[in-house]
This record gives structure tokens, sequence and C-alpha cells, in this order.
């Protein structure tokens, strides 16, 4: 493993951040047929999930609230929202200042081995690749249903 899996980490950021920004904040909260939550829901467990993986949230890191783990875990949903939500505004920010501290890791914590497997990873490395993966697996999710949010917004002004 070297720099290359930073790099790689950044550059699906700065593609999901290209599509963050590009959102408007009542779309993000339009929740499409056929899927289960909305863009909004993958923005905050994208940033949920990283801050786990890359920081050890909830255990070992402070940086995003706690109830971020029953808005934006594995198996939650809009439907199940009791807690205030994050706007999509703070959830930029926070995807910004996280990328901001992933770039502060040292390049030896590659190769540190996790205290337990993630699945079949091993290492700190295989971690941060998988993020990234991770990552550009829920911006092809929100690409998905904001192309049928505006279909379903266009069909219904015809």
């Amino acid at each position: 493993m070297s720099e290359l899996t930073f790099k790689n980490f950044e550059l699906s950021r700065s593609f999901f951040m290209k599509h963050v920004e590009s959102m408007d904040a009542e779309m993000a909260d339009i929740q499409p047929e056929g899927f289960k939550n909305n863009i909004l829901w993958n923005i905050g467990h994208v940033l949920t999930t990283a801050e786990y993986f890359m920081f050890g949230y909830p255990q070992k890191s402070a940086s995003i609230p706690m109830n971020y783990l029953e808005l934006f875990n594995k198996g939650t949903s809009p439907a199940d929202w009791k807690s205030e939500v994050p706007t999509l505004a703070e959830l930029t920010s926070q995807l910004k200042d996280q990328l901001n501290r992933v770039k502060e890791i040292p390049e030896e914590r590659l190769q540190e081995k996790l205290e337990r497997p993630f699945f079949d990873f091993t290492t700190y490395g295989e971690l941060v690749n998988f993020a990234a993966f991770h990552e550009t697996y829920h911006l092809g999710q929100m690409h998905a249903m904001k192309k049928v949010i505006e279909n379903s917004q266009t069909a219904k002004t015809i």
C-alpha cells in the first residue's frame, strides 16, 4: 500500500463532493419510488461510514454527532428518523472537514493491522480502499435517484 491508496480515496471523495455540491436540498429529501432511502441519507451514510472506517467512530471519534448512527447506519431509513436531521449544507461541510482529516493520516498507517478483521480486510489500508469503493457505490445510487426524481418531475409537467 502506498500514498496511492489515499489519493484514490481523495479522488472518489472529489467526485462525490461535486455531486453533493450540485444537489438541490429539496431533491435530496425526496425518496423516489423503488428506493429505501433518499439522497440525503446516502450522503450522511457515506460520511458516517467513512468516519467509522478511518477514525473509529463512535468510540474513537467525536467529529460527527452521535445521533448519526441512528440516522445513517446500515439498515436505517428516513422513514425511521425521530431526531433532528442535519441539513445538506451541514453534511457537505462535514464531508469537507473529514477529507482534510484524512489527508493528515500518515502513510505508514496503511500497513497497520486491524484489531480484528473487517470482512476479509486485515489492514487499515485495505479499509481505506474499501471506503473509497463504498463512496463510489453510493454515488451511483445517488445519481440513479436523481435521474428517477428528475424524470418523475418531468412526467408530472407534461
